[in-house]
């Protein structure tokens, strides 16, 4: 058969259009290093069983939903997986495989994976792969160029108005493809200037059957599938602001242009044909030792799973009515202080707790509540300070805290200079012109900087929320509530500048409900976000405020603080919203770096005098829980114990000012669960910095609003969060951004390649997940653990399509707290049982 012979695929147009866009959507967005989020890799395949979209990506794509069966192994050898919990998750999926069958098949290694093969593939040599990675590099390379935000010193001419055009347009003067004898003039004339036009061209030339388009169009794009991760991101953001991408449907036909034209010229008409005759046999299912290779797998995984929950439902059982800290809480306590629900707040809350019982501790996402976009002074774009689902409903610019336009116009040009000049200075250094006689001329001249920045008394690049402005002129910048910073929007749609005045009741009461914080005010109420001090690390934002867009979560405090401090803002409360705040109260923004556990608390100057006595005394106690704190942690990152707190504080500044240094801190590896409950449900618990906790008292949520937004929000951002780490964990060959030693960046932002070519990473890379020897993190569905009725949870569920494809196909468990303290267990089907708890046979959390 040759490749005229094929034939056209069956199916309509419209059909046709229909499975593109499906696979598209099959693809995960990526976000750029500068507003890195955590993001679910299997997020188009939600409206899947998991066990079912497990069986696909092994089918079609050779790829692992499950850990690896050797690290399972160990855990039943370890004993952190026991036959109870064998026995429970092969009930659950209706296996009649027994515990010790499992164990037996643990014992031996799974079959390997089979996928089919493109034809870029079946052209490689055994130990010369060189086609189906000359296509990524070439792919990659144009991508990069095309997209790059500003890195490349010569930015590529525009070769068409769409990324396939250009491509077309390049590829046809590229002679890199002679090198690998590859004659492309010839191909590239038959192909179709459109880009569905040329994937339409492509499927009937190859004759790919119509019930398989979907499969080969899948495993085509995913070969690329770092690119198309950031250009699903592009369409996400797109689809958000009410328009449309089609930048990723282009790169699809890049792709498989790439097989048409290797196809198209090679001279061996019989592996050709053989390959076109194989695409109507693309697999179907499993072979059967591989279905069940993948059941023992799903069941071990799972079994590790339940073993988890088990310990944690118990423990919440055991909880007391109220917690000791609370039993000794006074009235009126010194402070309330809300941290975001990132587990790395869990560590420094029970720090805090055990300190002092003068402050209550409290957790929410890390916006606040703020539904803004923030623009720093002198910065081209705003950046979303939101969760990334949502839309933003204000621009909100820095500028000079008290100065007036006049004063940040001032500091706008002076910051402008100096960023200009500092432009200048690089580009001269890395010019082909003067790079070489620069480092020879200039060289010494830099041997003091590299030696501070090795002691971490400096850093390598100055620190990009203050670059082109002093210490002192960066302390005078704030959020301008006002807008009369922002610079013109010259026609770009968005929201409009500043937080009108009408507005702003409406905003403080929904920060103050959603919290559940209309009472009982402290003297003091610290609203702190949080974000990591690190240099040399590309991925530094994927190490902020995930809830903030990948910022740090300063900006947004310092919004909710100067809301709910504004007098009018809080004669409005009590009149509109019948919520009384005491004149004596005041809210304190405040900033916990998660890579040092020093909390620094903000725009202290605007605190009432009567309040300072307050203010040093809670600045005290943060830095008694730091102490604490930073003991833990430091327990997971090196091997000898600080000798003391002022050495501890030593290690981890050094270890994040370490331009050297791959593991400043853990971020968020170990998450597991998301707890939504008072906090009095889990304060006797040590968590280890294994769950999100989220504030929520059902009993004063009117019209159940805040469990909506809780299970819309911040449980999917957690679940986000949760699978990035576990597929970065369970398949790093491809969902991991790799090793951080091999790290390029691309395109100034746009992310990075592991060495010097390839597809983009994404993901986290392996030092982010492990320590050299074994797995820090370990791969578990997210537990979700909400204090409320069953009911009203069904009715979220039932309301919303994303939440339920999330619960009802497994992609987390959930489990409800009754009021007595009993958990329950949400059935895939609908409905509710009793959760399993630990028996005799081990302790609870």
């Amino acid at each position: 058969m040759t490749i005229q012979e094929a034939g056209r695929p069956t199916g309509t147009e419209t059909e046709f259009d229909r499975a593109v866009d499906a696979v598209c959507d099959r693809i995960p967005p990526f976000w750029p290093l500068d507003a890195m989020v955590a993001t679910n890799p299997y997020l188009g395949f939600v409206d899947w069983p998991f066990d079912d979209a497990a069986e696909y990506q092994l089918r079609v794509l050779g790829r692992p939903l499950t850990m690896d069966r050797r690290w399972l192994a160990r855990q039943l050898d370890n004993g952190r997986i026991t036959d109870t919990d064998l026995a429970e998750a092969g009930k659950r999926m209706g296996s009649d495989l027994e515990p010790a069958d499992v164990r037996a098949a643990a014992a031996n290694p799974a079959p390997p994976a089979t996928r089919f093969m493109l034809y870029s593939d079946l052209l490689d040599e055994r130990y010369r792969p060189r086609y189906s990675r000359y296509v990524i590099q070439q792919i990659s390379s144009f991508c990069a160029a095309y997209y790059d935000l500003g890195q490349a010193q010569w930015p590529m001419p525009r070769f068409g108005d769409s990324l396939y055009e250009a491509w077309l347009g390049y590829t046809r003067i590229d002679r890199t493809p002679g090198e690998m004898e590859i004659r492309t003039a010839a191909s590239l004339a038959k192909l179709p200037e459109a880009p569905r036009d040329a994937i339409r061209f492509v499927l009937e030339r190859f004759g790919v059957p119509a019930d398989r388009i979907e499969d080969f169009l899948y495993l085509a794009l995913t070969r690329v599938g770092g690119w198309a991760s950031y250009l699903r991101h592009l369409r996400w953001e797109a689809e958000l602001a009410g328009g449309r991408n089609d930048d990723l449907v282009d790169l699809l036909a890049v792709r498989v242009a790439w097989e048409f034209i290797l196809v198209d010229t090679c001279d061996r008409p019989a592996r050709t044909s053989l390959w076109l005759q194989s695409l109507h046999c693309l697999p179907r299912k499993l072979r059967p030792a591989q279905a069940r290779a993948l059941e023992v797998d799903c069941i071990l995984q799972r079994a590790l799973e339940i073993g988890y929950q088990r310990r944690l439902v118990a423990g919440l059982r055991a909880s007391p009515s109220r917690s000791p800290a609370q039993a000794a809480m006074p009235e009126r306590p010194l402070a309330q202080a809300a941290f975001c629900i990132d587990v790395r707040s869990e560590v420094f809350r029970r720090s805090l707790e055990t300190v002092t019982s003068e402050v209550q501790t409290q957790g929410f996402a890390g916006f606040f509540g703020i539904m803004a976009e923030y623009q720093p002074l002198g910065a081209e774009r705003p950046r979303a300070h939101l969760p990334v689902l949502l839309p933003a409903s204000y621009r909100v610019c820095e500028g000079a805290a008290g100065g007036g336009p006049e004063a940040s116009d001032g500091l706008l040009s002076r910051r402008r200079a100096a960023v200009a000049l500092g432009k200048a200075w690089k580009q001269f250094k890395l010019s082909s012109a003067s790079c070489f006689s620069f480092v020879e001329s200039a060289g010494l001249m830099y041997a003091p900087k590299l030696i501070t920045d090795h002691l971490g008394l400096t850093r390598p690049v100055p620190d990009p929320e203050a670059k082109g402005l002093s210490r002192d002129e960066a302390a005078t910048l704030g959020p301008d509530l006002d807008g009369q910073s922002c610079p013109g929007d010259n026609g770009a749609a968005g929201p409009a500048a500043g937080i009108p005045e009408s507005d702003r009741p409406r905003v403080a009461a929904f920060i103050l409900n959603a919290m559940g914080l209309t009472e009982g005010f402290g003297r003091l109420v610290v609203l702190t976000g949080h974000g990591s001090s690190t240099v040399n690390n590309p991925h530094r934002a994927g190490l902020d405020c995930g809830a903030c867009a990948g910022q740090t979560g300063e900006a947004s405090v310092r919004i909710a603080c100067a809301l709910l401090n504004d007098q009018g803002v809080r004669a409005a409360l009590a009149s509109e919203q019948d919520i009384q705040v005491p004149a004596e109260t005041w809210f304190v923004p405040a900033l916990h770096d998660t890579t040092t556990d020093e909390v620094t608390l903000l725009d202290t100057g605007r605190v009432p005098a009567e309040r300072a006595e307050d203010l040093h005394h809670l600045r005290g106690l943060l830095a008694q829980a730091g102490d604490l704190a930073r003991s833990e942690r430091l327990g997971l990152l090196q091997d000898r114990p600080p000798a003391s707190s002022e050495e501890a504080l030593k290690a981890v500044r050094r270890r994040g000012g370490d331009w050297a240094q791959v593991r400043p801190e853990w971020g968020l590896a170990g998450n597991a669960a998301f707890i939504a409950a008072p906090r009095w449900r889990t304060a006797h618990l040590a968590l280890d910095g294994r769950a999100f906790l989220h504030e929520y008292d059902w009993r004063g949520d009117d019209g159940f609003e805040v469990l909506n937004l809780i299970m819309t929000a911040p449980m999917v951002v957690a679940n986000w969060i949760n699978l990035q780490y576990y597929g970065s964990t369970v398949d790093p060959e491809h969902l991991s951004a790799g090793s951080k030693v091999l790290h390029n960046v691309v395109g100034g932002r746009l992310g990075v390649l592991e060495g010097n070519g390839g597809d983009l990473r994404v993901g986290l890379a392996k030092q982010s997940l492990h320590d050299g020897t074994d797995w820090v993190h370990e791969p578990l569905r997210l537990s979700v653990f909400i204090e409320a009725p069953q009911a009203e949870m069904d009715r979220v569920i039932a309301a919303n399509r994303t939440v339920h494809d999330l619960v009802t196909n497994e992609w987390l468990h959930l489990f409800q707290i009754a009021d007595d303290g009993e958990v329950s267990r949400h059935l895939p089907e609908g409905g509710w049982e009793p959760a399993p708890a630990l028996g005799e046979e081990a302790p609870a959390i």
